[in-house]
């Protein structure tokens, strides 16, 4: 899933025991790290159980933790704790699509009827192009809140009933194209659709003649060098991970754990298990050409304004997230969450500065009389956090 994780949130803050901070050699400057390590424990102190984090800088690793995993236990946070790392999923995806555009199998302004002709019947396949659903333009909706349906009606129920739920990709994109259109096609800004990357799995499968979550292992992930990012199977992470707390705006209390989840509601589009040094090593891989080629990279920063599920909206290319900071710079990466678990990733444009961090709680927010989700402290701890890891 896709929300804005320095605006998101859900509910009252937990009460825990006090944090520790830990960092990793080779530091900054002292004050930085002083700072960096102040800044990831405020996110903790307002309220998410465990925080853990990786900056990079010319060079130097900063790896810091806060809190806890398992708020019954006290088991501590560690920086290479594996996460859901939720949409940042998709910049895998699409990495792999731009990979079949550079071969010649997929053309981006195509329309999906060339390629899927069945999925997408009649006009609509003729007007929804790959690009569309590559930058959330295509018009449709996002399938999440009818695989869940309870959500419409104020109740986590389905959160539950969905636990060991196995989907289908056809079945869940089926929700999404059966449902009321968001949009036109191309119209924008567009609207965040988990839907637009399953098809865009099912497209992988149709032409490389391989399940996608194998295509993209072999091309993308294997490609960055990265040893601790795989899709899931079965409802458990593989290896040391965190507890996941969902608050659901407020649905939840206390928050309840999502760690063992079956992942296929969002298969292929958000349900990436990875670590955050990982994530830095993937995104600096990307942004420095080595995974697609200078010509996709352009095209995967060709942005266009999108509505993400919050109602906040972002500057969105193909698979890739632009985040402008005045007086610090330009920077490219994804945020994704799943249920209990946030994360962020992202990289300046020169690739000199990185940082990636993960929480276990989210949907912190409480509603107001009229529904709308209030600040919480984590909001500001967060952002405040976010300046500090990129800017310094």
């Amino acid at each position: 899933m896709k929300i804005r994780m320095a605006l998101c949130g859900g509910l009252a803050a937990l009460t825990l025991g006090t944090g520790t901070v830990a960092a990793a050699p080779p530091h900054g400057t002292p004050d930085e790290t002083a700072a960096l390590r102040s800044a990831l424990e405020d996110v903790h102190e307002a309220g998410v159980p465990g925080v853990f984090a990786e900056v990079r800088d010319s060079g130097r690793t900063w790896r810091g933790v806060s809190g806890v995993a398992d708020t019954a236990t006290g088991r501590p946070v560690t920086p290479d704790m594996l996460q859901r790392v939720g949409s940042i999923t998709k910049t895998f995806t699409a990495a792999a699509v731009l990979q079949q555009v550079e071969r010649g199998r997929i053309r981006l302004d195509a329309p999906v009827a060339d390629y899927l002709p069945d999925l997408l019947p009649g006009e609509r396949g003729r007007k929804i192009t790959i690009r569309m659903l590559l930058n959330h333009t295509s018009g449709i909706p996002d399938h999440i809140r009818y695989a869940f349906p309870s959500l419409q009606t104020g109740s986590p129920k389905s959160l539950d009933d969905n636990r060991f739920r196995q989907f289908t990709r056809a079945e869940l994109i089926d929700l999404g194209v059966s449902a009321v259109p968001a949009g036109e096609p191309g119209a924008t800004p567009g609207v965040y659709s988990n839907t637009n990357y399953l098809i865009l799995c099912a497209l992988l499968e149709e032409v490389t003649g391989e399940r996608a979550e194998d295509y993209i292992t072999r091309n993308v992930i294997l490609r960055a060098g990265l040893k601790h990012t795989y899709f899931p199977t079965g409802t458990d992470i593989k290896g040391p991970h965190a507890r996941m707390y969902e608050s659901l705006w407020g649905l939840l209390d206390p928050p309840r754990d999502y760690s063992v989840y079956n992942m296929s509601w969002v298969a292929g589009t958000a349900d990436l298990v990875s670590t955050m040094n990982d994530l830095d090593r993937f995104f600096g891989a990307l942004l420095d050409g080595r995974i697609v080629s200078r010509a996709s990279l352009e095209e995967m920063r060709r942005t266009t304004p999108v509505i993400a599920l919050d109602g906040s909206t972002s500057a969105y290319g193909l698979g890739l997230e632009k985040v402008d900071i005045p007086g610090c710079g330009t920077f490219w990466g994804n945020t994704g969450t799943v249920w209990g678990a946030g994360t962020m990733s992202m990289t300046r444009s020169d690739g000199g500065r990185q940082m990636s961090i993960a929480l276990n709680r989210m949907r912190w927010n409480e509603p107001d009389g009229e529904g709308r989700p209030q600040p919480h402290p984590i909001d500001g701890a967060l952002t405040a956090w976010q300046r500090e890891a990129l800017c310094g």
